[in-house]
C-alpha cells in the first residue's frame, strides 16, 4: 500500500473523527500527505497532531462544507501546503433524528441536506475543477444507508445518500475519458458515534433499539472500511472511473449471520455495543 500512496496528497472532509479520521490514518500510514477538515479549529488541530504523532504528513483547515468559499479554501490550502492535489474524499456527513419526516425538526432535516448534499456538491465541484484541468485525480464520495433502498423514518439521511449515489455515478459518466476516477464507496455499518449515539423523535425510541443487534451482526470498527478507502485512493484503482465498492457484501452478511448462529449455539455472550438513544 505504501508504494501506491507515496507522494499522494489527499483531502478528507470530516476527517477529524470517526470514519474520516480512520481514513486519514490509513492514508498517512500508506505514505500519503493528508489534509483533514472539520467545522472547528480545535478538532482540526487535535486530528493533525495525532496524525503527525504517527509519523505522517498532515495538515488541516476548518471548513463548513455547506459553504462554497470555505471548500474552495481547502483546495487552495492543499496546493499551498503540499504543492499538488491527487485525491478528494467527500466524507463529511450528518444524520437527523429517527422518526417520521413531519416530526423531524425542519432545521435538523435541512442541516443534513446542507452537509450531505450541498457539501458533496461543493467538494465534487472544487475537486473536479482541479482534477480535470491537471488530467488526473480521484474523487471518492461516501455512500450510506438509503443509497439504493428507501429508509422509512430516516428520510433525511437516506434520501441524501440516494442523491449522492445518483450524483456520483452521473459524474462518472459525464467525465469518462477525462483522465480522472470518480468512485463511490459505501463503508457499511461503521461503529462510530453516529451509530452508537442516536437521536429519536419522541415515541420512536424503542424502534431504534434493534440497531444494536444489526451492528453486532454486520458492524465494523472504522479501521476496517478505512483500509478499503485507502486502497481506493491508491494507484490500484487507476483507470477505474465509475467504480462502486460496498463493504457490506452478501458474503459479509452471510458471514455475520453464521458467526451469530455459532455464538448462540455455544451460548457465548454477545459482543458489547453501547447504544445511546436521546429523545428530541
Amino acid at each position: 500500500m505504501k508504494s501506491k500512496l507515496a507522494n499522494k496528497v489527499i483531502v478528507v472532509t470530516g476527517g477529524t473523527r470517526g470514519l474520516g479520521l480512520a481514513i486519514a490514518q490509513a492514508c498517512v500510514a500508506g505514505g500519503a500527505a493528508v489534509i483533514v477538515t472539520s467545522r472547528t479549529s480545535t478538532a482540526v488541530d487535535a486530528a493533525v497532531s495525532s496524525l503527525r504523532a504517527r509519523g505522517g504528513q498532515a495538515a488541516g483547515i476548518p471548513c463548513d462544507v455547506a459553504n462554497a468559499a470555505q471548500v474552495q479554501a481547502v483546495k487552495n490550502f492543499a496546493l499551498q501546503t503540499f504543492g499538488t492535489l491527487d485525491v478528494w474524499f467527500n466524507n463529511a456527513g450528518l444524520s437527523a433524528p429517527y422518526g417520521p419526516t413531519l416530526d423531524v425538526p425542519p432545521e435538523r432535516f435541512l442541516r443534513v441536506v446542507q452537509t450531505n448534499i450541498i457539501g458533496v456538491y461543493h467538494g465534487s465541484l472544487v475537486a473536479l475543477q482541479q482534477f480535470v484541468t491537471q488530467g488526473h485525480g480521484k474523487l471518492i464520495n461516501i455512500y450510506g444507508a438509503g443509497d439504493t433502498k428507501v429508509r422509512p423514518f430516516q428520510n433525511a439521511y437516506g434520501s441524501s445518500k440516494s442523491w449522492v449515489r445518483s450524483f456520483t455515478e452521473t459524474l462518472a459518466k459525464e467525465y469518462k475519458g477525462a483522465g480522472v476516477e470518480i468512485i463511490g464507496y459505501n463503508p457499511g455499518l461503521v461503529m462510530t458515534d453516529m451509530l452508537s449515539s442516536v437521536e429519536a423523535v419522541a415515541g420512536y425510541e424503542e424502534a431504534v433499539m434493534p440497531l444494536a443487534t444489526v451492528v453486532r451482526l454486520w458492524g465494523n470498527p472504522p479501521e476496517i472500511p478505512a483500509r478499503k478507502a485507502a486502497w481506493l485512493a491508491s494507484a490500484a484503482t487507476d483507470g477505474r472511473n465509475g467504480l462502486v465498492v460496498r463493504q457490506l457484501t452478501m458474503f459479509a452478511m452471510l458471514k455475520g449471520l453464521l458467526q451469530e448462529g455459532w455464538r448462540c449455539l455455544l451460548r457465548r455472550p454477545p459482543a458489547p455495543f453501547a447504544l445511546s438513544v436521546e429523545t428530541v
